[in-house]
């Protein structure tokens, strides 16, 4: 389903933006808001909820707690007064479906940004030699791998599959070649001969585990050497990977450490992440009761996040929706915090802010009450 979205969805919205602006940085950026403008009713759903629950969860525990205590010997009735109870208030529950709702498209929008054009598009095949006497009993079944789309122009993207006519099976001194075809058929070879500067798009190849249990050569075509587990990858150059925007080096660029060098636009991207993250969970706090124990994680979170992905391999590309997503997260928390709330949870949140009020105005006149001076509250 994630391919699916990707091919039919995303690709041809990214093909649009760079017809118009041909720039893969620019298309990332006008890619990530429109799919999140289209998903906006159902992520609102999922903010305002989570407002709600946060201003009603106090009120909703204690209510509980008294219906689960008045109607313990009557179950019917405590479910009919629970119901109420959520009838009332909402579920907390009820953010949860259109986050669901949204997930295979954020998931297929990550994937399409994670491989062609963005970054290179490799293809792993997991291989298993077996002494030539026992591979004879082994029943030949064809692998195929999951298609990726691969861009061959700016505008134009077939989809390519890797295949294995006998499987990932081979017996000690057989060999097999890796076809690599697109769901049509034909071969990748014959797509890159229509292709201008076709060549830069040959694939790769390598053993990425079990140098010893097989080999492989320029065309794909493996060899198997003893018995063992073996991992042979394809690799298909991305037509974006190399490309620069504004202080990205390379969208295709992995990592913040590399080859001793440290990638400032990888960090950049990285700290930008942290702090819209930082700005998002503080305004959903806005207009709130003050919450030691929120106010905690919201500071920890995007620290623990942010420094995770400094060493996460993700693409420049995928950062940079990230921290597009995340501005955009944070704009519309604002606008959504400023939403009038019904009237009942509204009553709640005056009581509460009242309440903190008074709270931290008693605090603040006993600690101006002299160590020697009477508790004046005491009679």
């Amino acid at each position: 389903m994630i391919g699916y979205i990707s091919d039919n969805l995303l690709l041809p919205i990214l093909d649009f933006f760079y017809g118009l602006v041909p720039s893969y940085g620019l298309a990332i950026i006008a890619l990530t808001v429109v799919i999140r403008l289209a998903l906006f009713p159902l992520s609102a759903g999922s903010i305002r909820s989570a407002r709600r629950m946060r201003i009603a969860q106090p009120v909703m525990q204690k209510r509980q707690a008294e219906i689960k205590a008045k109607f313990a010997n009557n179950p019917a009735k405590q479910q009919e007064e629970l119901g109420a109870l959520m009838k009332e208030f909402g579920s907390p529950l009820a953010g949860c479906l259109p986050l669901l709702v949204q997930m295979p498209i954020l998931f297929a929008l990550f994937a399409t940004l994670r491989g062609s054009p963005f970054a290179d598009v490799p293809y792993t095949l997991n291989l298993k030699v077996l002494p030539a006497d026992q591979i004879a009993t082994v029943e030949a079944k064809p692998f195929n791998s999951p298609s990726h789309s691969i861009f061959v122009t700016a505008t134009s993207h077939v989809p390519v599959i890797a295949s294995l006519e006998q499987g990932t099976k081979l017996g000690v001194g057989d060999q097999q070649s890796v076809t690599l075809h697109t769901r049509d058929g034909a071969s990748f070879a014959s797509v890159l001969a229509d292709v201008q500067d076709g060549e830069a798009f040959t694939p790769s190849w390598s053993v990425t585990k079990g140098e010893g249990v097989v080999s492989v050569d320029a065309n794909g075509t493996i060899t198997a050497l003893a018995p063992g587990d073996a991992v042979v990858e394809a690799k298909i150059p991305g037509l974006a990977a190399r490309s620069g925007f504004l202080f990205i080096k390379a969208l295709g660029q992995v990592g913040f450490y590399t080859d001793g060098a440290v990638n400032w636009d990888i960090a950049i991207l990285v700290a930008a992440f942290g702090a819209s993250l930082f700005a998002s969970q503080i305004l959903s706090g806005m207009g709130m009761p003050p919450n030691p124990q929120q106010a905690t994680a919201n500071k920890i979170t995007p620290v623990m996040i942010t420094a995770m992905f400094l060493f996460f391999p993700l693409p420049a590309g995928v950062l940079l929706y990230m921290v597009v997503a995340n501005i955009f997260q944070a704009l519309q928390t604002f606008l959504l915090t400023r939403e009038a709330l019904p009237d009942n949870l509204q009553q709640i949140l005056d009581q509460q802010l009242s309440q903190q009020t008074v709270a931290a105005t008693a605090t603040g006149a006993g600690s101006q009450r002299l160590p020697f001076e009477p508790n004046k509250g005491k009679k």
